[in-house]
């Protein structure tokens, strides 16, 4: 079979479509038929040797994908650590899901991680459910254009929360207000500590939503109300995060990390998420946002899209 390899470590460059071994499937696998996947940061940090875990090379790119299960025929969209850019995978079946009928591949493929990650982190922020009377949920959403960023404001709206969003640009920022951001802030245009001390006069939110690393993560750690969380999910500034940890005394704050790879071995946690989250798509609530698609052979530029900044919701590889 085909599949997108990892030749080497080195970054997106170090891509190519080869020949692979068909995956052997163990008795708790399901073979499944891929006809798309999602492309994450967390794969463009995979090229580059920075993501937790990533075995030597050569091995197959990817980690969400939709397809149709070999032995069913169902449909289904799933997560996996490794392995999904080829043409079958041997996928878990507690980390597969039905695709909702009216969704299209690219839709599918778009949907495991970021909903997943967005909604853990409304839940680890204690979001989930609604506030205390006369008090409002305040979330401060990092890259809030991007794949888990437009999942969170989507989400956010069904609970009722107020958002505020960062972004590189007032075009992204105009697509991102049309599903239901409030406060688009463009911080290449204005520090956005200051925006959002100006915006919630002075209280600060009670999450931020964080994948930046290096001095962000202490920024953020500013914006936040008593009590309030970073929601730390990632490093996309290739820097580790920085923080005096006396800082936090100040407002009673945390930081608590998210990592969807160690939260999906959780049953008791994903099943409830998936239970919330399906009812919403029944719904017609929720709607994966693809930017962009690409075929496999054009996957390093896909890759690079997320490296330069450039995309718009999530780019998916047809493969």
């Amino acid at each position: 079979m085909k599949a997108l390899v990892i030749t080497r470590l080195s970054g997106p460059d170090s891509l190519a479509i080869q020949d692979a071994a068909e995956p052997a499937v163990k008795p708790e696998q399901a073979l499944v038929h891929v006809e798309a996947g999602g492309l994450n940061f967390a794969d463009l940090m995979t090229t580059m040797g920075g993501y937790p875990g990533t075995p030597a090379p050569p091995l197959i790119a990817g980690r969400e994908f939709s397809g149709t299960e070999v032995k069913t025929g169902r449909r289904v969209m799933g997560y996996m650590q490794w392995g999904a850019f080829a043409e079958k995978v041997a996928a878990y079946r507690k980390l597969l899901w039905p695709v909702p009928d009216h969704w299209t591949d690219e839709q599918a493929a778009a949907f495991p991680v970021n909903y997943f990650t967005a909604y853990l982190g409304y839940w680890q922020a204690g979001m989930a459910e609604p506030p205390a009377a006369g008090r409002t949920h305040r979330v401060l959403i990092h890259a809030v254009a991007g794949g888990v960023g437009t999942a969170a404001v989507q989400i956010g709206k069904l609970l009722g929360v107020e958002m505020y969003g960062t972004s590189s640009s007032d075009e992204k920022l105009a697509r991102v207000k049309e599903l239901g951001l409030p406060h688009g802030i463009n911080y290449k245009q204005q520090d956005y500590e200051d925006a959002v001390t100006r915006l919630t006069r002075g209280e600060g939110v009670d999450a931020v939503f964080e994948m930046l690393g290096g001095e962000h993560t202490a920024k953020s750690l500013r914006c936040l109300r008593d009590f309030g969380r970073v929601i730390q999910y990632g490093t996309a500034t290739g820097k580790q995060p920085q923080l005096d940890v006396r800082a936090l005394y100040a407002k009673s704050a945390s930081i608590q990390g998210l990592w969807l790879t160690y939260l999906s071995q959780k049953p008791e946690i994903m099943e409830p998420a998936w239970k919330r989250l399906s009812k919403w798509i029944a719904d017609s609530n929720l709607a994966p946002i693809v930017g962009h698609v690409l075929p496999l052979d054009r996957a390093v530029e896909g890759y690079k899209l997320l490296q330069e900044g450039k995309n718009y919701g999530k780019v998916i590889l047809k493969v």
